[in-house]
This record gives C-alpha cells, structure tokens and sequence, in this order.
C-alpha cells in the first residue's frame, strides 16, 4: 500500500477488505490500528476513530476483518480459533501491507483478544503498546449466557435490520460470531498464556456494568503480565465504553496513547525495527 488512501478495500490473501485511513501516513507519524469487536465494522466505530485521531495527532487505521462490514464473506460456519487465524495469520500481512512502522494497537472485545494474540506471539518491535477495550482472555458464564441471549434477540427482534447498516451480509456477520462462541469446544478458549510474552505497556478500559465479561479479565492480566497494566473502569459504562461513555473512553486512550508515544519516545519512526 503505497499511498496513505482515506478509505478504500485492501487485498490481504484471497479476502479484501474495507478500511478508513485517518491522518498522518505510517512514514510521517505513528499509528494507532484499530482492531473491532465481533459485532463490529469500520462503520461501527462511529466518530471515536476521528476524535482519537485528532487527539493523538497519529494517524489511525480502522478496518473490517473478513466477514465484517463491506469485506469479503467468510465460510461458515468459523473454527474455534478463529482469532489466532486473525492474529498470526492476517494482521502480520495487514499491518506491512499498510507501511505500519510504529504505533499501537487498540481492540474491543474480540479485537482486543486479538491484539493480545498478536503481542504474545508474534515479536513485532514496531507494536509499542496495546490499548485493550473489554478484552476477552478466557471465556466466562456472563459471555456465554449473554451471547446465547443475543442470539434470540437477533432472531426475533429488529435487531437484525440494525446491524444491516453496518455490515454487507449480516447473517455472515452475526452468525460468524456468535455460533463460534456457542460451540460447546470454544469454552476452553484461553488466550492468557498469551499476556505472559508481552513485553510492552497495556491499557485495559473496562465497563463496569460489562454484560460479556467482568473484572475477572483484568485480574488475569495483572496475574499473568510482566508489564505494566494501565486499568481504566468507567461506571457508565458497559460493553461499548467507546459508544456509552466515549469522552471518558477518548481521554483514558488518548491518555495512554501520548505518554506511550509522546512521552515515552516510542512513537519515534527513527526508532523503527
């Protein structure tokens, strides 16, 4: 990708898909790749990728992973693991196909696990710290119970037609998602063997009244990280901090961001592996 387009479709293996590219280009600033949740898009994000821009001064670069948004379809239904696939298979090429040179990554829900993925396994010295957003690192009850009840609510409400905004073939989308997390196989899920190899700083903005996880997953980061964990809980906040309590959400990353970046010299492109 040789020019720093505001938007368009990038080929990564037999899937294209769709991006935002906000501000500076990786070879005059750092970036900050935004990774979204399992129900996400470009689109989903709403105006938090612009403000966190503005905010930073970085340049920021927001897609659809397969299946998402107006990518291409994937086969259902998805393995298990499908996130290490996302991980160590898609963002690597992502992230050169784009120039990426320094910066952060930041992920909400499934795209913080996948974040978490990357940084764990995969030793990318440009990845200077993550900025994780109701991170999954293990499955719990609340998840399950409220996935299932979310099922039956895309079923038999509206709820289908909303989504419909946000993404090209959203049963491809939804079905994608939630019948992985349903599958009986996915309850051993464990990522946080994971945080163990991550050597750079973690922010975690939780909701406290989160209806997929709870502050069990922080425990596990602070239980499993050798690296500083920066823990944000907003009160107003559930699932979605960036949507439900967005100018708190905005500050604690842009926050973390400039000190990672700015403070701490590691936005430097100079400094580049």
């Amino acid at each position: 990708m040789t020019v720093w387009k505001e938007s368009g479709r990038l080929q990564i293996g037999a899937s294209e898909l769709e991006y935002r590219a906000i501000g500076p280009a990786p070879d005059k600033a750092p970036t900050i790749v935004m990774l979204h949740e399992g129900l996400g898009s470009v689109g989903l994000w709403g105006e938090f990728p612009d403000k966190l821009q503005t905010a930073t001064g970085a340049g920021v670069f927001v897609y659809s992973r397969a299946g998402y948004g107006a990518s291409s379809p994937v086969k259902l239904p998805r393995k298990v693991d499908y996130m290490h696939a996302e991980a160590l298979d898609v963002l690597p090429k992502l992230l050169d196909a784009i120039g990426f040179r320094r910066g952060l990554l930041l992920g909400h829900s499934d795209g913080a696990s996948i974040a978490t993925i990357y940084a764990g396994g995969v030793q990318d010295h440009r990845v200077r710290g993550l900025s994780l957003i109701a991170p999954h690192f293990v499955v719990e009850d609340i998840s399950v119970e409220s996935i299932a009840a979310i099922k039956t609510t895309y079923e038999t409400t509206d709820l289908k037609t909303k989504l419909a905004r946000w993404h090209k073939d959203v049963d491809n989308a939804f079905y994608g998602w939630n019948t992985a997390w349903l599958d009986p196989a996915f309850r051993n899920w464990d990522v946080s063997e994971s945080l163990a190899y991550i050597r750079v700083p973690i922010q975690i903005v939780q909701g406290e009244a989160d209806q997929y996880g709870t502050a069990r997953q922080i425990e596990i980061a602070r239980e499993e990280c050798y690296c500083p964990v920066d823990v944000t809980m907003l009160k107003s906040a559930g699932h979605a901090p960036h949507r439900e309590a967005a100018d708190a959400t905005l500050k604690a990353v842009n926050d973390f961001a400039n000190r990672i970046l700015k403070g701490h010299g590691e936005g430097a492109l100079g400094r580049a592996a």
